[in-house]
């Protein structure tokens, strides 16, 4: 399992757009194939940064059954004109305790 972490500053004044748009959006991402849960937050001293984290089966799993395919074009299409610049995201896997 990965974990993708999505940092996502949005327009200020777009927060709750963008909040609704990702209600829409979620289910889109959600049920992509090797998608195992979609959870998104909100800055609480930054209220403009919101944090999405996705698990999945693997990076392949995020590249290939949903950045590849028209879901993502979907998802980005929602969420994507209340973006402040491009997101940074990155994969990460658990350590071992």
């Amino acid at each position: 399992m990965v974990l993708e972490v999505a940092l996502i500053d949005v327009t200020p004044g777009h927060e709750d757009e963008f909040a609704a748009a990702y209600t829409r959006a979620r289910p889109i991402l959600a049920g992509a194939e090797g998608c195992r849960s979609v959870r998104m937050t909100r800055g609480v001293e930054s209220p403009t940064r919101f944090v999405l984290l996705v698990e999945w089966d693997s990076v392949e799993a995020h590249d290939v059954n949903f950045r590849q395919t028209e879901r993502f074009a979907q998802w980005r299409g929602l969420i994507g004109p209340h973006f402040a610049g491009p997101p940074l995201v990155e994969h990460f896997i658990d350590v071992p305790a």
